[in-house]
């Protein structure tokens, strides 16, 4: 029995459970690594998606005989002129178009609840709990017992967002060691492996290196292209706020697959304000933007390299927004991309190296 293979999964599945409940009960030694590992994690996961980003327009120039540091250079010059031409030409629209959304909240609000009462009062279909609920008495009452809370929510927001804001200053310093360095780092860690394993691990960090580049360099193309199509699709209908709910269609787009739909609904709230039938066009909109990102942009910009099935997507998606919160719903998939090159990799090893005993 001892060499039956389900024993032996078995006995692994059991000794990993037993190793996860032992770490579990030392926490206290590891909660000043998480914290170290968080105050270095958001510069080395910025700076390691603008070095994958500014990577190939450094490989370019270097094509052209530039010189490694010249190219460098060249790159921060590059992303100095976006972002000045950021915030000089889109970032003011996009501020006048947030404040005048943030004064008119009220009027919408208003209205919202002019809409329920009426509504109240012209239907009895919904139970009396579901019309209890939505009463804008109870509304009101539950925003006043939860202001409390949600100012200690702000405050927190604020302590993070000070934290977040000083390692993003330390972002261009190690981007400039990655694209320095950053091609020192296998053969450094190979020098100390023997010659099976080293070249193993080559492949592994070339397989794990394309994962991170077609994701993050995909990810970020096609959000950009859906971020233009909605813009000038909101432009078309004129639909107010267009340049700022076309962004954040942009910014919410980088969550695979559950991103559109959280990029349509501010869209189709605001068109129902400014006119119902708008909502439509917005849906529509909303639409013809995916199917063009899915069969012409995603394609064409990250092929095959990341086929995950959607039911996977969403179903890791849920269980990391359940875990890590929003940050979970960022990272889930890159994670579990890399996770999936790292088991298919070794299975791969494993079957060569059934082969090779076998053909021995």
């Amino acid at each position: 029995m001892l060499d039956k293979t389900w024993f032996k999964v078995l006995v692994a599945v059991i000794l990993i459970s037993l190793l996860i409940f032992l770490l579990a009960k030392i926490d206290f030694i590891f909660d000043p690594l998480w914290a170290t590992i968080g105050a270095v994690g958001v510069p080395i996961i910025g700076a390691g998606i603008l070095f994958y980003v500014t990577r190939p327009i450094m490989y370019f120039l270097e094509q052209y005989k530039f010189p490694r540091l010249l190219a460098i250079l060249t790159v921060y010059l590059i992303l100095i002129l976006i972002g000045f031409i950021i915030s000089k030409f889109i970032a003011p629209i996009a501020q006048e178009q947030f404040s005048r959304l943030i004064d008119n909240l009220p009027k919408m609000m208003e209205s919202a609840q002019d809409f329920i009462v009426y509504w109240q009062t012209n239907q009895s279909l919904l139970p009396a709990q579901v019309t209890e609920t939505i009463n804008p008495d109870n509304i009101m009452e539950n925003i006043e017992k939860y202001s409390e809370s949600v100012t200690t929510a702000i405050i927190n927001f604020i302590s993070y967002l000070v934290s977040f804001v000083i390692a993003l200053v330390l972002v261009p310093f190690f981007l400039f060691f990655m694209l320095k360095d950053g091609e020192k780092l296998v053969p450094f860690i190979r020098q100390y492996l023997n010659k099976r394993v080293g070249d193993s691990f080559t492949r592994l960090a070339s397989s794990v290196d394309h994962t991170l580049q077609a994701f993050i360099q995909g990810q970020l193309i096609v959000s950009f292209f859906v971020g233009v199509l909605l813009f000038i699709g909101y432009a078309i209908i004129s639909l107010q706020y267009s340049l700022t709910l076309a962004l954040f269609g942009m910014v919410t787009n980088v969550i695979p697959f559950v991103g559109p739909f959280l990029a349509v609904i501010p869209a189709i709230l605001v068109a129902l304000f400014q006119d119902p039938i708008m909502a439509v066009y917005v849906a529509i909109i909303m639409l013809v933007a995916q199917q063009i990102e899915s069969n012409l942009i995603s394609p064409n910009v990250m092929g095959k390299a990341l086929s995950i099935h959607p039911l996977t997507i969403i179903t890791i998606i849920l269980a990391a927004g359940s875990i890590a919160g929003f940050l979970g719903i960022l990272f889930a998939i890159p994670v579990y991309a890399v996770f999936k090159t790292i088991v298919h990799h070794l299975y791969q090893e494993w079957l060569a190296s059934k082969e090779k005993q076998y053909t021995e």
